[in-house]
């Protein structure tokens, strides 16, 4: 599965017509959920081929239909499903632009002091959201903007950030 990055999962069904509700941990939705993309969805220890028939955004979930199962019963097995796009299908980043699973897992410091790790990304709009959870387990939101982020080193899996007061839980 190292050929395989995970997009999202698969929490319900919508309707009758074959829609899945699916949480997702990407970047890019459009272009992850355009009409013909191919994606996989892991089902019992394999990967199960379906191509995106229709898409949209309905509160904190992509509603998406796959060519071929035009009902509720088709799709109902895959809720609880991971599914993923292959690792050949992403595109070339511009420089200083990060994939969001390229940034999950990164230990995250400030003045060469541990802050964390990152545990997700989330996006409520004005822009993407680090999760950083500390050695107590408390989770930290930091902005992913210039005026927090001062080096992203994906290679060495390390980000430097810069503080402001009450940005970060310090016990």
């Amino acid at each position: 599965m190292n050929d395989y990055i995970v997009i999202g999962k698969i929490v319900g069904t919508h309707a009758l017509k074959g829609e899945v509700k699916i949480y997702s941990s990407t970047d890019f939705r459009e272009e992850r959920y355009k009409k013909g993309q191919l994606l996989y969805i892991e089902k019992d220890g394999k990967m199960v081929e379906v191509k995106v028939k229709s898409y949209r955004n309905h509160k904190q979930f992509d509603l998406v239909g796959f060519e071929g199962y035009d009902n509720i019963n088709l799709v109902e097995p895959f809720v609880k499903c991971k599914i993923y796009i292959k690792e050949e299908d992403l595109q070339e980043l511009d420089e200083d632009e990060y994939y969001y699973h390229e940034l999950k897992e990164c230990d995250v410091y400030h003045d060469n002091k541990y802050v964390g790790k990152v545990v997700d990304i989330v996006n409520y709009g004005a822009s993407d959201i680090l999760v950083v959870r500390n050695e107590d387990n408390q989770e930290n939101m930091i902005p992913f903007v210039n005026d927090f982020i001062i080096d992203v080193d994906i290679e060495n899996k390390r980000i430097d950030i810069n503080v402001i007061e009450g940005l970060i839980n310090e016990n």
